[in-house]
């Protein structure tokens, strides 16, 4: 048998997560009013922030069959902020409260803000079909 060597890991997966979510915010902020996309935009930022979330107890799976709990919690401290805005992005969302979607998305630009990503990036818009989804998670 061959060995079957995980390319993607949590770390790369929340990399390219945290950066689809710059664009996706970037986009959003350049919007006048709400419409479908809109929509779209902040259910797939929702989402991101999930999975964001629940890959950090992957990531410091490995630091903790080490003994490295103070480097693990301070890993988790230092993501925690994900889960938490995610809920109350869902909470504002589901009440289409858009000035506190606004704050919430400032909030989360203020945390990404070392991310750099180029005007030509190659992402397309990560954004696009993120409600659908969003509507099957929430049944």
């Amino acid at each position: 048998m061959t060995r079957i060597i995980a390319t993607s890991t949590p770390g790369k997966e929340r990399a390219q997560l945290s950066k689809a979510i710059v664009i996706t915010i970037r986009e959003f902020m350049q919007q006048k009013e709400p419409d479908k996309s809109t929509h779209d935009m902040i259910a797939f930022i929702i989402l991101a922030l999930e999975e964001i979330a629940e890959g950090i107890d992957k990531s410091v799976a490995a630091w903790e069959k080490r003994g490295y709990w103070v480097k693990a919690d301070k890993y988790r401290m230092a993501w925690q902020w994900a889960g938490i805005t995610a809920k109350k992005l869902r909470m504002s969302f589901q009440k289409n409260n858009w000035g506190e979607i606004a704050n919430i998305l400032l909030e989360i630009m203020e945390k990404f803000q070392d991310i750099k990503v180029s005007s030509r990036h190659r992402m397309g818009k990560p954004w696009q079909g993120a409600l659908k989804t969003f509507k099957k998670s929430n049944q």
